[in-house]
């Protein structure tokens, strides 16, 4: 609990990809039982105790595509506040690997033009980004 008597709420750190090839974007879509199941994402997931950001993004590719990274270039920080939990996305750029990526454990998948982001549905802690890979101005949220 805070100084306020309010609850805090749990911190997670999440290291995201924003895979590029020939001017489309690399989109997988969250499974209908996870958190926010259904929508879109950009690939990564949940630092573990002891993993650097980019190692962590490095076995969550790996996991989740069946692909290895070359150079992660950062891009972004922001934070956002789900009602159950309060996340940290570090998103980097990723326009090398290795491997034809794949989706792994019934997730879907979709390469998607930079101009044609805004016509999915994403989580709303991606969206500033997707602002911002469209050349929008977005201010980025945070908790208060």
């Amino acid at each position: 609990m805070n100084n306020q008597g309010l609850q805090e709420l749990p911190f997670v750190v999440v290291v995201v990809a924003i895979l590029q090839l020939e001017g489309k974007i690399l989109l997988t879509r969250r499974k209908l039982d996870a958190h926010q199941g259904g929508l879109w994402e950009f690939p990564g997931g949940k630092q573990e105790v002891g993993e650097t950001l980019k190692q962590c993004l490095r076995r969550e590719l790996r996991e989740e595509l069946d692909i290895t990274v070359g150079v992660l270039q950062p891009f972004d920080v922001l934070r956002h506040c789900y009602p159950d939990k309060e996340v940290e996305l570090h998103f980097f750029t990723c326009s090398q690997y290795h491997g034809d990526p794949k989706p792994l454990g019934g997730i879907d998948m979709v390469w998607v033009p930079k101009g044609e982001l805004s016509s999915y549905e994403f989580l709303e802690a991606d969206r500033p980004i997707v602002e911002k890979l469209i050349g929008r101005s977005s201010g980025k949220e945070s908790c208060s």
